[in-house]
């Protein structure tokens, strides 16, 4: 399934909420199915930084694929990272960089996210893109 499929998903199971407080309730149903960091690297290096929620996230290249797994000390946040994860995990970098994040306007997520936390999204996805960024470039160098 393509990125933009899932993105389209997305759009479709938020699309079945009117108010934002079930579609919080949704978002905090999704982060039981994070995938989660290892405790071992619950460590400041894996830090996103510009959350005000700790938001821990690592990237390993499988398979020309890059792998996802993340925590937060937030359910909201451990959402928001969830969807991020499962429209971004599993793709080859140059999918990840070259592919526009459109849901999260459609769903409304950021318009309804106070300040802090709509800064907390724009960092993890800068993250996750620049993980991808670095293993094309390691990919490249081969």
């Amino acid at each position: 399934m393509d990125i933009n499929t899932v993105q389209d998903e997305i759009v479709d199971e938020f699309g079945i909420f009117d108010d934002w407080m079930d579609k919080y309730n949704y978002l905090i149903d999704l982060s039981k199915s994070l995938p989660i960091i290892d405790q071992k690297f619950k460590k400041p290096e894996f830090l996103i930084e510009g959350c005000q929620s700790r938001v821990w996230l690592r990237a390993d290249m499988e398979d020309g694929k890059v792998v996802y797994t993340a925590d937060s000390d937030a359910v909201i946040t451990k959402g928001i990272i969830a969807l991020l994860v499962r429209v971004m995990s599993g793709r080859a970098p140059d999918e990840i960089i070259n592919n526009e994040l459109y849901f999260i306007d459609k769903i409304g997520l950021k318009e309804n996210l106070s300040p802090t936390r709509s800064n907390g999204l724009v960092s993890m996805i800068k993250q996750m893109k620049l993980y991808a960024l670095a293993y094309q470039a390691k990919s490249r160098q081969k």
